[in-house]
């Protein structure tokens, strides 16, 4: 997984029938997963993250609140707050805009958003110098597939500096190829049960 990614083409019709149904597919084997599962396969993302990233100590850490199966990053956050770091949970403040992002702790009140995800209905705003991407696939030239609403997308190309974006998921993840589009945004690195994979940056 080292060599250099090229800019991706725009994408036609049938490039985005197969990414849905990709999502579909990798979708659905994630959520064959046993909650005993989910939480040792979890458990061991954590421990990479901690391991292979202490930079993330005493930085502003954006993350999702785990749903359909994702990694409950959840105890890594809280490790990383007892050292400094500031976990930080996305807001959508409106369509097709990159998201906000607001502080977390165990404590903080959250309320359903239009999603149904848990998010900080209040607080101050933070800028996340490190985003912790939850991925349905990701291809070895480091493209992630999310849902397809383009929200971490937006916030990689709108924050300067660019965070370090570690994707976080399971093995299963891991695909030969999303058939990316011209404004998917790659990964630095991704983080599995099975340990750290870093990208080259891309090349024009």
């Amino acid at each position: 997984m080292s060599a250099a990614p090229s800019s991706p083409a725009p994408a036609g019709p049938h490039s985005l029938s197969c990414r849905s149904a990709l999502r579909r597919q990798l979708v659905a084997a994630r959520l064959a997963l046993a909650p005993e599962q989910v939480a040792a396969l979890s458990q061991a993302i954590c421990a990479h993250l901690l391991a292979g990233f202490p930079q993330l100590a005493q930085q502003v850490v954006g993350f999702c609140w785990p749903v359909h199966n994702e990694p409950d990053l959840r105890p890594a956050l809280v490790d990383l707050a007892r050292r400094g770091a500031t976990p930080a949970l996305p807001v959508v403040v409106k369509n097709a805009a990159p998201l906000a992002f607001r502080p977390w702790t165990p404590d903080t009140p959250l309320t359903p958003d239009r999603y149904g995800i848990p998010t900080p209905a209040t607080g101050d705003w933070v800028v996340p110098s490190v985003l912790l991407l939850p991925v349905n696939g990701v291809d070895e030239k480091g493209y992630r597939l999310g849902y397809g609403g383009g929200y971490f997308d937006r916030t990689l190309a709108a924050l300067a500096p660019r965070p370090l974006a570690i994707g976080v998921g399971f093995e299963q993840a891991r695909v030969a190829d999303i058939r990316p589009e011209a404004h998917d945004m790659p990964l630095d690195a991704l983080v599995t049960e099975a340990g750290i994979f870093r990208f080259s940056p891309p090349q024009a």
